[in-house]
């Protein structure tokens, strides 16, 4: 199953005794990190060829707007802030349009075609996960020179910050990689290149910090390696989509979705960023039909059935 490597496990760390409190404690901010499925925009302000910001994309997001998301609407950082209550959509940090106001619910600095391996973003001309935690740097700058040191260190303490990647890091790079890994070696380097990055994350002072791992849930080392980082205060939470998305493939009349095996964008079987264009004739007319909206990325309504199945089976058992 090539689309395999969108959802498989899904880490998050909450404030555990929440779930008692019928009184909810208030999450300041979600902070993202990672590839496509989490950019809002970032990728329209760079010199790359994985750009989303022309029809059809965007066709289902309010106002029909071509915002840069790699969807026909939303996707899931716009859909996990609007559960969390924090805002109906999430900024990209590079988006010219940002106002030191729209920093405070939340930000992502994901970048479609990244990768934990530093040859996916430099093929790809996308921003790094390492430079994208340069620009957190800024952000909390930002954050603490405009609202205080009290502001940045509650968002720090209590927020909820998600990486994304290593998809692109297997679908892409792993080829070019194959001269010095083998598939195990380089799950396993990925692996260590996550476990790195949540430690980076951690020292400039997040404490609630959830990872997407695109790595099957058979091959253990990122659990292992995160699990062994029992050193890092905060609680690490995690949860296995694996089997769900696979369902939603392989059934998905029960989710109520008619076509699991093409996307609605063009033919449904090549079309991505450019190749996935208004002057294609063939693009479906209800995406909400459709698990894949291009050849690469679910439909909003995927995404939204994904997230609500994310909170009602593990969410409660921690907020």
């Amino acid at each position: 199953m090539k689309f395999y490597v969108l959802w498989l496990v899904l880490v998050l760390a909450v404030q555990a005794d929440a779930a008692k409190q019928r009184k909810k404690a208030k999450i300041p901010a979600l902070i993202v990190f990672g590839d496509s499925i989490m950019d809002t925009g970032n990728n329209n302000n760079l010199s790359t060829f994985l750009k989303s910001n022309f029809p059809p994309y965007g066709k289902d997001f309010p106002g029909g707007l071509a915002t840069g998301r790699f969807s026909d609407g939303k996707v899931p950082s716009d859909l996990i802030a609007e559960k969390l209550g924090l805002a109906k959509t999430l900024p990209a940090y590079l988006s010219p349009n940002l106002k030191p106001r729209n920093l405070l619910k939340g930000i992502t600095f994901a970048s479609g075609g990244t990768g934990y391996d530093p040859l996916t973003a430099e093929t790809m001309s996308v921003i790094s996960v390492g430079d994208q935690l340069i620009y957190f740097k800024e952000y909390i700058s930002t954050i603490k020179r405009r609202y205080g040191k009290r502001k940045a260190r509650h968002i720090l303490n209590s927020g909820i910050f998600l990486v994304v990647s290593s998809s692109n890091d297997l679908a892409h790079t792993y080829i070019a990689q194959s001269h010095k890994y083998n598939p195990a070696s380089y799950a396993s380097f990925l692996a260590k290149s996550a476990v790195k990055f949540v430690r980076k994350l951690h020292k400039l002072g997040a404490r609630k910090i959830g990872v997407f791992s695109a790595l099957p849930v058979g091959c253990v080392p990122l659990q292992r390696s995160v699990r062994g980082s029992r050193e890092l205060d905060g609680i690490i939470f995690y949860v296995d989509v694996y089997e769900t998305f696979l369902d939603m493939i392989q059934n998905p009349k029960k989710y109520g979705f008619e076509v699991a095996d093409r996307a609605c964008c063009g033919t449904g079987f090549l079309e991505i960023s450019y190749m996935c264009n208004s002057y294609n004739p063939f693009t479906c007319s209800n995406s909400s039909a459709y698990i894949f909206w291009d050849s690469y990325h679910p439909t909003e309504r995927a995404y939204q059935v994904m997230v609500d199945k994310l909170f009602d089976k593990y969410f409660s058992k921690v907020f």
